[in-house]
């Protein structure tokens, strides 16, 4: 009898595991892996230009020094933040958005102030850099709204009956997801009387 128990259990523990889902949530958490992957290489191909933009701005002399200051350093701490995508939080999901938004913040006041040097928008290097990282912006949003989705199938799945039951006990937890930033939800204001 021990045999036959033991048989039965080879055979249909596999097919158990396929028809709880077992499979298909490897395969969504490791598309979420991918996706985080992908969004990760985007921010670097943005981190990757301001060296450059950097450097071309430099050559500006007039041009002010807190403003590149404040770039590098916000760039520094932004690639800084690792995340180990298979034990990711939302706490470190956060801290890594969060770098990321004061880099790009402190990237769109450089490119503001570079609007008063009439020789560095005239530089071809310049505006090349410039279109390259408006490229790197949309690149982005892009990769983020995937891992949004990736993130919101994997979790979808995982809650629904009898998926969740596997999700349990095999260790398939929650995974953290970008969340709408701070203000995001404020139109902004243009003021086209002040500027004149």
């Amino acid at each position: 009898m021990n045999k036959i128990m033991y048989w039965g259990l080879v055979y249909t523990l596999p097919l158990w595991m396929a028809s709880c889902g077992y499979n298909s949530l490897v395969h969504k958490d490791e598309a979420c892996v991918a996706q985080w992957a992908q969004v990760e290489n985007v921010y670097q191909r943005r981190a990757d230009l301001i060296p450059n933009i950097v450097s071309t701005v430099k050559g500006e002399v007039a041009f002010e020094q807190e403003t590149l200051t404040k770039v590098v350093e916000a760039r520094a701490s932004a690639t800084q933040v690792k995340i180990d995508p298979s034990n990711m939080t939302d706490a470190d999901l956060k801290r890594f958005d969060e770098a990321q938004s004061t880099l790009g913040g402190a990237l769109s006041r450089l490119l503001m102030v570079t609007e008063n040097y009439p020789t560095l928008q005239a530089n071809q290097a310049f505006r090349d850099l410039r279109v390259e990282l408006e490229g790197s912006e949309n690149r982005i949003s892009v990769e983020r709204k995937k891992f949004i989705e990736a993130v919101q199938d994997y979790n979808t799945f995982r809650r629904k009956f009898p998926y969740n039951i596997t999700a349990n006990i095999f260790g398939f937890d929650k995974r953290p997801n970008f969340e709408a930033r701070e203000g995001a939800d404020q139109v902004p204001v243009v003021d086209f009387e002040g500027k004149k």
